[in-house]
């Protein structure tokens, strides 16, 4: 495991492609406790599956429970990197109503409320553009599942290597990487902030800015 920070209250570590970041066999909170020799681990925000990069995870109750207030209270930042299909405006803010499909494990972007239906919200900026693709930096204001992927992909730009909501041309991981966290320590209160690069692999080679 790639572990950034550690203490007697929180873990920062990156989490693969293809790996949960639930308490499921064999998902991160497993394979830190093995790592670590600790007995508690829990997960306070997710990733999907197939996307990778930084996560905060606690190592008691009451740190996973101050560290989820912060997130309901819109105090824990998260930062994301993606490369999209397309040359979007070079800011924005995305606001959209999410709707789930259980049975199919799809979200959508709902034209009328319902009461399984959720606004979500994200703000973003283009960092640098090449030959058709664009980096972006995202900023989220709200947690929905593929979010990110979903509120891009309807507006025609699809994240590069997404095969459930993309063009699915890729055979490569989707291009979304958790970037940066900021937060307050759930004990100590002071402030915590972590960013990391996503590896020097396609697509993310594709762009000076990350050289």
């Amino acid at each position: 495991m790639d572990i950034i920070y550690s203490d007697k209250r929180i873990i920062v570590a990156v989490k693969p492609v293809g790996v949960l970041s639930t308490d499921d066999p064999g998902g991160m909170p497993e394979q830190l406790r093995r790592e670590l020799g600790t007995e508690c681990v829990r997960t306070v925000h997710r990733l999907d599956a197939q996307v990778s990069g930084l996560m905060v995870f606690a190592r008691s109750a009451k740190a996973a429970s101050l560290l989820s207030r912060q997130i309901r209270d819109h105090r824990f930042h998260k930062e994301y990197l993606a490369v999209v299909h397309g040359d979007p405006p070079d800011e924005g803010t995305l606001v959209d109503l999410l709707g789930r499909d259980k049975a199919r494990r799809l979200t959508y972007v709902s034209q009328a409320p319902a009461p399984d239906v959720r606004e979500a919200r994200l703000s973003y900026r283009v960092i640098e553009r090449c030959e058709g693709y664009s980096l972006v930096s995202i900023c989220l204001e709200t947690g929905r599942t593929h979010q990110i992927r979903v509120q891009f992909a309807s507006r025609g730009w699809q994240l590069v290597g997404d095969r459930k909501y993309g063009v699915g041309d890729e055979e490569i991981p989707v291009a979304l990487w958790s970037h940066r966290l900021a937060f307050t320590h759930p004990e100590t209160g002071a402030p915590m902030d972590f960013s990391l690069l996503p590896p020097a692999v396609p697509p993310w080679t594709w762009f000076s800015a990350l050289k």
